[in-house]
């Protein structure tokens, strides 16, 4: 499983423990700071608790080459704030780097990080970076989590400027989906920040920190989803017009002018996308200070999705044309060598052309030449038309499975297929673990040799009942007919089943018994199409896989009932 993460953890960051809604004289410090290990000064400007004030015990004395469990080796830390440090650190079992935030077990929040950790863990959800474990030994505490090397900060992204209105679209999209799970889950964030979101180079978006961060800092909400409703609207008003929406300086960025209140994004900058401007408004809390033409406020994330759910979708910028160079004539040219080249402003003169044929002898050659160039044609049209007609007759490729869902009810044809791009993607876990979520970009990337691969299980081909099966979800930007899927596999033997689904969403509401499927096949090659009778009309396909092959051991996964996909290709 390949790891990423960014440079410092967002614990580090000193900023957000006052509520978004702070009055404008409370201090915030700033989101990035110049030092790895940052003091607590600003804490203690700010009237919070220092760790002596709060009884917390000191932070262990440790150092890099230390190994915790003989397993995760430190190598460096980038925090030691408040009673307890994060590292950067080597999970030597799996060969992976990991980050591991580390406290006494004496510590007066080590109970409450220990419930939170596990709680985020079962969550499974990919839009998170992942909790790995949460471990206490003996007067230590550790909680060790993924480790994005690739990925970067929101903070980072604001720093070259504000972005443009789909990537802010997709941003608070996933952001506000991704915490309206958890939230269902019980869980909240409560330091959703621009240090706690991270943009993977796949482009998609991930929230750290969930319950964890919280828990070390110590803080608590009794309206947990207006806080982080009103800090997913921080995150989008900050992306539209590259400030933070109080008069505070915060996370890099400069705050609003003081004593004119919190305005509309558009109203800060020109060019803004009025949908986004509106939605940012609703999610903040502004003391009922909306301009009238906003809609009512949004006060927990279900409501913010339902809100975006209900915007014009905004669509990807169109890609830059360039265009080719014109074509130059060179300085030589049949016929004219050796003569001198001709002198700028003077007029050429036209060659005469030559005078056509008159006489019989020349009507007779342009009649034969005629003659023989109608019979050229005629006889390669009528080997073209045979050709044809004898390729249709033939079976289509035989390493290629091809089903469909049963309900075709005549043997019309129907247009080509047209190919149907995928925006993005991500693992629909239906129960137990996930199987490879920062791996699902590269059944899309147009390269065969990268692929999205299953745990191992001992028994198979079918994987129920130890797990319902396996997928992942594919969003492909709007609703689309979808009519067939093509889809590489890396193993063959016994046999691999893959059913089709139409989704409400990349983290669709229903189990797979709830969705309407689309088609289904089975395959014992590396080759699959499902293609339904009809058309479907969907934005989000649940690629289910239920039967995998029993296959060799290969690279890190030793051998068993599994199954990698290298391409998938939707046509409709």
């Amino acid at each position: 499983m390949a790891e990423r993460s960014t440079a410092a953890v967002d614990v580090a960051d000193n900023s957000g423990d006052e509520p978004l809604t702070a009055q404008a004289d409370q201090s915030t410090a700033d989101g990035v700071a110049n030092n790895r290990e940052r003091d607590t000064d600003s804490d203690e400007a700010q009237g919070n608790p220092t760790s002596e004030e709060s009884g917390k015990a000191s932070p262990p004395e440790l150092h890099s080459g230390h190994k915790l469990a003989r397993r995760y080796r430190l190598e460096e830390c980038v925090t030691r704030l408040d009673g307890f440090s994060s590292w950067r650190a080597v999970d030597e079992k799996l060969r992976r780097a990991v980050g591991v935030h580390l406290l006494p077990a004496d510590h007066a929040r080590a109970r409450s990080v220990l419930a939170a950790a596990r709680s985020s863990a079962l969550l499974g959800d990919p839009r998170f970076v992942q909790v790995l474990d949460a471990v206490e030994d003996n007067d230590l505490v550790y909680v060790v989590h993924e480790w994005l090397p690739d990925a970067t900060e929101l903070t980072a992204l604001l720093a070259s400027g504000p972005l443009e209105a789909y990537d802010a679209y997709q941003m608070v999209s996933q952001v506000a989906s991704a915490m309206a799970a958890a939230h269902r889950e019980g869980l909240a964030h409560l330091r959703l920040s621009p240090n706690a979101v991270l943009r993977t180079s796949t482009g998609q978006w991930r929230i750290r920190g969930l319950a964890v961060n919280a828990a070390l800092r110590g803080i608590s909400s009794d309206t947990p989803q207006r806080t982080d409703t009103e800090a997913i609207g921080a995150l989008l008003y900050a992306t539209l017009t590259q400030r933070w929406p109080y008069e505070t300086d915060a996370h890099g960025l400069a705050g609003l002018p003081k004593d004119i209140g919190l305005i509309p994004p558009d109203q800060v900058r020109a060019g803004i996308h009025r949908g986004l401007s509106e939605l940012a408004m609703r999610a903040l809390a502004n003391d009922g200070a909306t301009a009238s033409r906003h809609e009512s406020p949004c006060t927990t994330p279900e409501e913010l999705v339902k809100a975006i759910g209900e915007m014009p979708r905004i669509r990807p910028p169109e890609p830059a044309y360039t265009a080719p160079p014109q074509y130059q004539r060179t300085a030589y040219q049949q016929g004219a060598y050796g003569r001198p080249a001709p002198r700028p402003g003077v007029t050429q003169p036209v060659p005469t052309p030559p005078t056509p044929l008159q006489s019989r002898t020349g009507k007779a050659l342009k009649w034969s030449v005629s003659a023989l160039l109608i019979a050229a044609l005629g006889l390669g049209s009528w080997q073209l038309a045979d050709a044809l007609m004898e390729r249709g007759g033939k079976a289509d490729n035989q390493n290629q499975t091809q089903t469909t869902d049963g309900n075709d009810k005549n043997g019309e044809r129907t247009e080509p297929a047209k190919p149907i791009s995928v925006q993005t993607a991500q693992e629909y876990v239906a129960s137990g673990s996930a199987q490879a979520p920062q791996d699902v970009a590269k059944t899309y990337d147009g390269d065969a040799s990268t692929f999205w691969r299953t745990k191992k299980y001992n028994e198979g081909p079918k994987l129920a009942p130890y797990k319902p099966g396996v997928g992942i979800v594919y969003d492909l930007g709007s609703e689309q007919d979808v009519s067939t899927a093509s889809i590489g596999l890396r193993y063959t033997g016994d046999h691999t089943t893959v059913h089709l689904y139409a989704a409400d969403s990349l983290a669709p509401s229903t189990g797979v018994d709830g969705m309407k499927e689309i088609a289904s096949a089975t395959t014992t090659g590396t080759s699959l199409t499902a293609k339904a009778s009809k058309p479907v009309k969907t934005r989000y396909v649940l690629l289910w896989m239920t039967d995998v092959p029993n296959a060799p051991s290969d690279g890190y996964s030793g051998a068993g009932y599994k199954q990698a996909i290298t391409d998938v290709t939707f046509k409709g």
